[in-house]
């Protein structure tokens, strides 16, 4: 009989060993996350902009890689000839197109002050389409600074190139832009704008702290001679995306990377407007993330690990409090939940502000619940290694 009681003890004590479990396990996880958002976001959050457009400004080549980008570039080409900048030049980099861009542009460049226009007919096994361009460009090029962009965007300024420019000195050869996505309507597009704000807050503040790790070929910016001096892309010339991560895992240190978030340097971008060819964007810059540093996989991936665990306690502490009527459990829960998100969204609307406002204030504890979705179903996708699609779309 005093067997029997002894056992019975026992099951009534495990409700608590597990609320208190999962509560030192959620707290834990919050924990890890919030050391970086104090650590890293703190730094994006209160950064100031400042950009000394009064500084001597030396000589750009803006080189924008196109392939079927007919309509993208009757749009585009105008705005970055009529950039306002000392001594620039553009060099359009024409991919084998055959939608008609070739015909618009010979028809159209004696009106174009800054455009250069190289038509590229070759096609190697051995490295990728875009890859071969940019290494085109950059030789092709005449001035000392590359400033890249792609035929679907669009500059927000006339000073886009002093914008961006500005960041360069002798000790920083890298400067990392922001291109945020064009708002529009519909549940795809919200999130596109949301993942594409949180990826930029973690690159920024990465950078801010000396651990670059990736930025966007919609807007980048390097010195040639980085890029020589490294022997361009190489190493990875044969892998498809790579450009604007890969390089910069080569390339930076801790201290030749700066940022640039002056209003003028941003650059707007079409997103695309159908879930099958986002999943094929993403799953093509998802799958070069393998060849990163290994801090840089470790510390990203701490992260997004971090954001799927403290989701799931959460999840488990709110199921297992509702079925054991455990009061006390589900109140942790939110006071950890609440204590969460009020840090969360005041460092993230700080940022947002500095970014543009691209994302809703008051869409920030959705965005947190849909990138927990997202890192789940694509790290398993990472985990499946499906081959992504080899183009430039």
């Amino acid at each position: 009989m005093t067997l029997y009681l002894h056992e019975y003890e026992k099951i009534l004590q495990l409700p608590s060993i597990v609320a208190d479990s999962l509560l030192f396990a959620l707290g834990a996880f919050v924990f890890v996350q919030l050391c970086y958002y104090f650590y890293f976001f703190t730094r994006l959050a209160f950064y100031g902009k400042g950009a000394n457009y009064d500084n001597e400004l030396p000589g750009v080549t803006v080189l924008v890689c196109a392939w079927n980008e007919h309509d993208n570039l009757t749009q585009l080409l105008p705005l970055l000839d009529s950039q306002e900048y000392p001594d620039f030049e553009v060099i359009l980099l024409d991919d084998r197109s055959d939608d008609g861009s070739e015909a618009f542009i010979r028809e159209n460049i004696s009106r174009w002050k800054h455009i250069r226009y190289i038509r590229i007919n070759d096609q190697f096994d051995h490295v990728t389409p875009k890859k071969y361009a940019l290494t085109v460009g950059m030789k092709q090029a005449r001035f000392p600074i590359a400033l890249m962009t792609d035929a679907d965007c669009r500059p927000t300024s006339n000073h886009w190139i002093t914008a961006m420019t500005s960041r360069v000195s002798e000790e920083k050869d890298i400067v990392l832009g922001f291109s945020p996505y064009i708002k529009q309507p519909g549940l795809l597009n919200w999130f596109i704008r949301c993942e594409t704000f949180y990826t930029a807050v973690q690159y920024l503040s990465f950078a801010l702290a000396g651990l670059t790790y990736m930025g966007v070929g919609r807007n980048i910016l390097y010195k040639r001679s980085v890029f020589f001096a490294n022997k361009g892309f190489y190493k990875h010339k044969h892998i498809f995306g790579g450009d604007d991560d890969i390089f910069l895992n080569e390339v930076s240190t801790g201290s030749n990377t700066a940022i640039s978030i002056e209003e003028d340097s941003f650059i707007y971008s079409l997103p695309k407007t159908t879930w099958k060819t986002w999943y094929r964007q993403k799953q093509r810059h998802m799958s070069v993330s393998r060849f990163y540093r290994k801090r840089n996989k470790v510390l990203l991936g701490l992260l997004s690990g971090a954001h799927i665990a403290v989701w799931v306690s959460g999840i488990a502490i709110l199921l297992v409090g509702l079925i054991t009527r455990n009061i006390f459990l589900l109140q942790g829960l939110g006071v950890v939940f609440v204590a969460r998100w009020l840090i969360q969204w005041f460092l993230l609307t700080v940022i947002n502000v500095k970014l543009d406002k691209t994302v809703e204030w008051f869409s920030f504890l959705f965005m947190d619940f849909a990138l927990f979705i997202y890192y789940v179903v694509f790290g398993f996708l990472t985990f499946t290694k499906r081959k992504p699609r080899k183009s430039w779309n």
